[in-house]
């Protein structure tokens, strides 16, 4: 036992050289893109012990980097024992096994895309969430792996050599082709069941709201904050993978879902998101979209763009959203504030300040978020003909502040529908 703890500890405390490169001008953005790659070797469970960036407008098709910094590198890590090297830019597979022979020591080459795919596997709990974790680590990682003849029956522990699902599959191109399409059919079912619960939630009427926005902006805590949901949140990057929805009452009696998702980072991989499609496009179904960004954080409007970016390629754009900066108790810049104002106002969003670990603000943020449900929504007066038991629960069930009285030529309902409703009881409108 003293022993697995010991190695455990290796693994926790393994050592790493970042590197990266940057254009002209573009020093600024090479170190902040650095600092949040440390946050996420932290979060694998590593620490930054070196690191080594140029000046140069594009990759080196052989190293990434140049011949003389390569040198550099290797010297780095010899120097202070490191044993993995973490690009900040994609490596191919030919690239990663050509750094590593250059190495005068034992070292790991490994890209920024496999340290995220390696915290995702540690990550994911559900069963829906290691498919796609395994999926998207066979497809982008396993090539990568191969570097100094290793293969991978081979793989250690520690940052970067997890297996798919961490569970060090033995197999060869052809196993891994067959494995493949075996996780993207499993996939296609669970998300098969995951548009039958959404088909359900559409036919309740009830107003969808989709937590996003970018990692450790504290989307989890501000859930359990509103909902009492309970979910793990962590200061953390990635701390949340799968998806939870909870009901919530507004202010006003309204009932809406809210859903909290996984967050979103720079580069995030592409097998990544195609992975976890049928889980991020809980944005893609919501009604309404609550954008939490964590206002302490000196690059919260980049944090931004990319949380934008990323939700117009997954065609969730142009809905109504709240934008929610999180974390508001230790924000004291006037310059700041009114530059998260200008934000929301140009993309025509609501906006609300809030601290969802003290509790601050919450309170005008549903009733924000309440504005935005009621949207649409009005008060409809219907006439159903007698015995229409089923019309009857369907309103029940999707609307609200529903009241009835049986008259004699019919069932006489008043009550709040949103636009949905509205559409399909038309022609009992009196």
């Amino acid at each position: 036992m003293e022993e697995k703890l010991q190695e455990n500890n290796q693994q926790e405390t393994r050592g790493a050289v970042l590197v990266s490169i940057y254009p002209q001008g573009g020093e600024a953005d090479c170190l902040a893109s650095l600092d949040e790659l440390a946050r996420l070797l932290d979060t694998a469970g590593g620490t930054v012990v070196g690191k080594v960036t140029q000046l140069r407008p594009s990759a080196d098709s052989r190293f990434g980097i140049g011949s003389g910094k390569i040198q550099e590198l290797s010297d780095t890590c010899k120097n202070t024992g490191a044993q993995l090297a973490v690009f900040d830019f994609e490596l191919t597979p030919s690239q990663i096994r050509a750094i590593e022979d250059e190495m005068e020591t034992d070292v790991s080459v490994i890209d920024r895309s496999i340290l995220i795919l390696d915290i995702f596997a540690g990550r994911a709990s559900s069963a829906e969430g290691r498919l796609q974790v395994e999926l998207a680590q066979l497809k982008y990682t396993a090539p990568r792996l191969m570097g100094k003849g290793k293969a991978l029956s081979r793989l250690g522990g520690g940052i970067g050599t997890r297996g798919p699902g961490e569970s060090k599959l033995e197999i060869d191109r052809r196993r891994m082709k067959t494995r493949v399409l075996h996780l993207e059919e499993e996939l296609r079912r669970v998300e098969k069941n995951r548009n039958t619960i959404r088909s359900a939630r559409e036919r309740s009427g009830i107003c969808k709201c989709a937590i996003v926005g970018y990692t450790n902006a504290g989307k989890s805590t501000l859930m359990n904050a509103l909902t009492d949901a309970g979910i793990f949140a962590e200061d953390k990057l990635f701390a949340t993978l799968d998806p939870t929805t909870r009901q919530y009452m507004l202010p006003g009696g309204t009932k809406i879902l809210l859903t909290d998702t996984v967050g979103f980072i720079r580069n995030l991989p592409h097998h990544l998101i195609k992975a976890f499609k049928s889980t991020l496009d809980e944005a893609v179904w919501a009604d309404i979209l609550m954008i939490v960004c964590d206002a302490s954080d000196g690059d919260f409007a980049g944090h931004l763009a990319v949380t934008e970016k990323l939700l117009e390629e997954l065609g969730a754009a142009g809905k109504p959203t709240l934008y929610v900066f999180n974390k508001c108790d230790s924000l004291e810049n006037e310059d700041k504030i009114a530059e998260m104002r200008r934000i929301a106002s140009d993309a025509n969003g609501a906006f609300a300040f809030v601290s969802a670990k003290t509790g601050e603000g919450l309170d005008l943020l549903s009733q924000k978020l309440e504005q935005l449900a009621n949207q649409g929504r009005r008060e409809m007066h219907l006439l159903l003909p007698a015995g229409a038991g089923d019309k009857l629960s369907e309103l029940y069930g999707a609307g609200e502040n529903v009241q009835v009285e049986y008259r004699d030529d019919g069932i006489y309902v008043m009550l709040l529908g949103d636009k949905k409703l509205q559409g399909r009881f038309a022609g009992y409108e009196v």
